[in-house]
């Protein structure tokens, strides 16, 4: 039988038998991910694939015609025995030599040997055979004629191992298999059954991480196919490729500063740095760090570009000029659109490019939200601001030439993100520049050498020759930590400050609607900020019947709640569901994969919200997406009732969007009272609007006096809190309000002491 032997390096799985420094076969079992390992297991899978076996899930058990066709070939006679095994896989597995079967039956010998000193009676040994010698023909068939031969075959197999699939493994490794164990859940279950780690070894190498997620035989496969796509629209691939980050020290400006040739000496690789730098490290000497920064560049004489604030979007005339036409798939698409780079001075460059140009659009199309209409269009924009910039960072261009490319602010979209990071992978040294703390720059990329400091500085205009920027002075520097300070964890807060909040509906009193309405949010209980989200304690109450019967105080509590924030709906319902909706017909486009397509929404001619601030329109479509996903309106993802809420929250009556574009999210919050005296019976457009506008901050109490069920008929469950405080009365007529004497507003110390009535 073949002895199992430690390997040296990972590749020694793929030398034939000859070529081994020790003579034996592989057993390993991984337990950890990283960048060697993925390579390793991608190879591995091919080997197997093509000269083995790969498993996914269990190996099945012998079904009853598999038992059947056992018995028909095989009888019912078993012995223990190494010759009556041989005899046997003579008989069921006539393709194997006689090498193979004396290793393959004294390995099964050897299995169900240690099997009787565990104490296991004929009866389980036998059927444990049965199992073994179905498993050998039904899976493993055609490798067992393989076995003992200088190409070694290969098992693949993932998951957590069953005791008796670890035993017919270990079987088939003896008889002279590689073997190895994807165990993504770590060494667990495997331990049960070798505990001491007899029949295979752990790898144990440096960087070993927890598997990721989606990592898994159908991701090898799927990997081995975009490699293989990759390779079929490259057509030629280039000689040099790059090596980012891999030599840096992470010193910042001097790394860019390094001579080329004092990088790496490899003539197969190009050395370039990725870096993002968010803050400042000093606010004094940042300016000027900058300007001498690309004097050196300069005085190096390699080609610099800086760009500040914003790539500019292509115009007509630069997307004219790309050659392009109807595609039926992304390779289509891809294959064609990089015959537009063209560098005829310096072939390799061109191929440099147009691999970078292919290799980071497929990874673009793996984004769930991405189709071919969409990564066409990136596609495109990649080629304009390419054409745009190319004479600045590749002018009379040779290896080793690095180019230098300055992002002064950091990326505002996905295009520019894209757009830059597609630079990173040719010979340019990218640095993005994000000295402005309050902006968060969506730059993210496994490349990408990130340094991070507290200070934070705006600067609008790289410093240069002839440059208008302006620089702060020591003082104003000074006043700008100040309001930091002021400002920082301090309770106090500017206009606007936060642009993203959660709501969390209060439990409270019915008197205490009364203490709390008029407050500004910040001083409410469980008012929080974390992680630069506002928590909003809010109000959603219905007010059932009359307090001591006295409707005179009833309608004066009612009007002291209005106040310049207050929107008042006399009327149910507010919204009819036979009214003219110019969104309904869209609603559909609008959601789909259970997520709402926000950039389609922002797109559409009939989008309403397009004059609000940014920040808002993005908060209006976060709380859409969270009432359906919370599913509090019955009919969501049942009848189709998701898309009468986004019908309804994106065709809210202007009113009630001023009032939602004006609040600033730690002062007072806007309100909705809405008043309903009658059997009128309020819509399920009214309850959308109501649950949503409790998502969006709004305090809301409803004044039913009858106490009938209103706003909660279409609500899953219990969202609103419900005050019954007196008897109930019906046929009441709302007065003219403005008219109406307010009551007194009492305090809590007047609500324990019972003071004031």
């Amino acid at each position: 039988m073949f002895e199992h032997k430690v390997l040296q390096n990972l590749n020694d799985y793929f030398n034939d038998f000859n070529n081994r420094p020790e003579k034996g076969v592989y057993f390993y079992r991984i337990n950890g991910y990283s960048e060697e390992v993925k390579k390793f297991i991608l190879k591995y899978y091919e080997a197997a694939r093509l000269s083995g076996v790969v498993i996914e899930g269990k190996i099945p058990n012998p079904d009853e015609k598999n038992l059947s066709y056992y018995n028909e070939i095989m009888g019912k006679d078993f012995k223990k025995d190494v010759g009556f095994i041989i005899e046997g896989l003579k008989k069921w597995l006539p393709r194997m030599n006689d090498y193979q079967r004396q290793n393959v039956a004294l390995s099964i010998y050897d299995t169900l040997e240690r099997m009787t000193e565990e104490g296991k009676n004929d009866n389980m040994i036998k059927n444990a055979y049965i199992k073994f010698m179905c498993w050998l023909y039904y899976k493993f068939e055609r490798i067992v004629s393989q076995l003992g031969e200088n190409k070694i075959p290969k098992i693949l197999y993932e998951g957590d191992i069953s005791n008796y699939e670890l035993k017919l493994i270990s079987i088939l490794s003896k008889a002279g298999c590689d073997v190895v164990l994807l165990q993504y859940n770590g060494d667990g279950t495997y331990l049960k059954s070798d505990p001491e780690s007899k029949l295979s070894y752990s790898l144990n190498i440096n960087g070993l991480v927890r598997f990721p997620e989606n990592f898994n035989v159908k991701f090898i496969r799927k990997e081995i196919e975009n490699r293989l796509n990759r390779e079929r629209i490259y057509q030629a691939s280039p000689e040099v490729s790059n090596c980012t980050n891999a030599w840096i020290d992470g010193n910042g400006f001097d790394d860019f500063k390094k001579e080329i040739k004092d990088r790496g000496d490899s003539d197969k690789f190009f050395y370039n740095c990725f870096y993002k730098i968010n803050g400042v490290e000093d606010k004094l000497t940042y300016l000027s760090e900058l300007y001498q920064f690309q004097l050196d560049i300069k005085n190096s004489k390699r080609q610099i570009l800086i760009i500040e604030k914003e790539i500019p979007k292509p115009t007509i005339d630069e997307i004219n000029l790309i050659n392009r036409r109807k595609y039926n798939s992304k390779e289509q698409m891809l294959t064609d659109l990089s015959n537009n780079i063209e560098y005829s001075a310096n072939i390799e460059l061109q191929r440099i490019i147009s691999k970078a140009f292919i290799d980071i659009l497929l990874e673009e199309a793996e984004n769930g939200n991405m189709n071919l209409n969409k990564l066409t269009n990136k596609a495109v924009y990649l080629l304009c601001w390419l054409n745009r910039y190319k004479s600045k960072l590749f002018s009379n261009w040779k290896m080793p030439d690095i180019s230098c490319f300055i992002y002064l602010g950091g990326c505002k979209d996905d295009g520019e993100a894209l757009f830059v990071r597609f630079l990173a992978r040719l010979p340019i040294d990218v640095i993005v520049l994000n000295p402005d703390l309050n902006f968060d720059c969506c730059l993210r990329d496994n490349l990408l050498y990130e340094v991070n400091y507290e200070n934070s500085l705006r600067v609008d205009k790289f410093p240069g020759e002839n440059s208008d920027s302006r620089i702060g002075t020591a003082a104003y520097q000074a006043e700008r930590e100040l309001d930091d300070i002021i400002y920082q964890d301090s309770g106090i807060y500017r206009n606007r400050q936060y642009n993203k909040a959660s709501s969390i509906t209060l439990q409270t009193t019915y008197e205490e609607i009364s203490i709390l309405w008029d407050q500004e949010v910040k001083y409410r209980p469980n008012f929080s900020i974390n992680n630069s989200v506002v928590n909003i304690p809010v109000i959603f109450s219905k007010v059932s019947g009359i307090k001591e019967g006295d409707i005179s105080k009833y309608w004066s509590s009612v009007k002291s709640l209005i106040t310049d924030d207050t929107f008042v709906i006399r009327d149910a319902p507010f919204i009819n569901s036979s009214e003219a909706n110019p969104i309904k017909a869209f609603a559909v486009e609008f959601f789909k994969n259970g997520r709402l397509r926000k950039d389609k929404i922002k797109a559409h001619r009939c989008y309403q919200y397009d004059f609000l601030r940014e920040d808002i329109q993005n908060h209006i479509l976060d709380k859409l997406q969270s009432l359906i996903e919370r599913k509090n309106i019955k009919g969501t993802f049942e009848n189709g009732t998701e898309y009468t809420i986004i019908a309804t929250v994106l065709n809210i009556k202007k009113d009630i969007v001023r009032k939602i574009q004006n609040f600033d999210f730690t002062r007072k919050n806007p309100k909705i009272i809405y008043i309903n005296t009658t059997e009128n019976i309020i819509s399920l457009e009214d309850s959308i609007l109501i649950a949503f506008l409790n998502l969006v901050g709004f305090d809301i109490v409803f004044f039913v006096p009858t106490g009938y069920m209103c706003v909660e008929k279409y609500f899953n469950k219990q969202i609103i809190e419900e005050h019954q405080i007196g008897e109930y009365a019906y046929d009441l007529r709302i007065p003219n309000l403005s008219t109406v004497s307010s009551s007194l507003r009492h305090s809590w110390r007047d609500i324990i002491f019972k003071r004031g009535g």
